[in-house]
């Protein structure tokens, strides 16, 4: 008996064994690790794909969105290369939040995302973009095309939540939220953390 094409016999690695997406940069997968109901710090281990702890939170702060990773991007010098203040990229998958209207309140599911902007990020000198995405097809935010559409409160929330989830009660972040950008500059990143992919672990 043989398998069809599409069956995986054994369980994608998420990073490496997935799709970066039906029509990149615009309408990517994304992988999503946390919820916005964890106060569980998750990550995805790099060697074996396997959802891992890798810290419980010290502060109060919440996820506002659903926060994982595009499969098949890294940050590299390309990327690195697009925020003028970081000496690099910081060598892992490139992040994406996504934005619903039903809450989803499981991880490692794989979903499609409409990439509509980004915030700037920079973490001890390493360029750590952050996309910004909407569900594809959501009733409330599906029609979003750029992140100048969302209400500002959601950016707000979303600038916070990376200023301070990384925070040391009375220590000072070493992450700063630089800027916000839209969908344009998005996909310029995106499609640079496609090609650090293809220069890191082959096309």
């Amino acid at each position: 008996m043989s398998f069809p094409e599409t069956f995986y016999r054994w369980r994608p690695h998420p990073w490496h064994g997935l799709e970066v997406g039906q029509d990149p940069p615009s309408l990517v997968t994304a992988y999503i690790e946390i919820t916005p109901y964890d106060l569980v710090k998750y990550e995805v281990d790099k060697q074996t794909g396997y959802l891992m702890v890798d810290r419980p939170q010290r502060t109060s702060s919440q996820p506002p969105a659903l926060y994982g990773f595009i499969p098949r991007t890294f940050c590299g010098p390309r990327v690195g290369a697009l925020t003028p203040a970081a000496e690099r990229g910081d060598g892992d998958p490139l992040d994406i939040c996504v934005i619903s209207e039903r809450p989803i309140d499981k991880s490692e599911v794989v979903l499609r995302a409409r990439v509509v902007g980004g915030l700037r990020c920079i973490d001890r000198d390493e360029a750590d973009d952050k996309i910004v995405a909407v569900l594809e097809n959501d009733n409330v935010w599906g029609e979003v095309n750029d992140i100048a559409d969302l209400p500002d409160a959601i950016i707000e929330r979303l600038r916070h939540y990376f200023s301070t989830y990384k925070m040391i009660p009375g220590e000072t972040s070493d992450l700063v939220v630089e800027a916000t950008y839209g969908h344009e500059e998005a996909f310029a990143v995106v499609r640079a953390a496609m090609a650090d992919y293809d220069l890191e672990f082959g096309g």
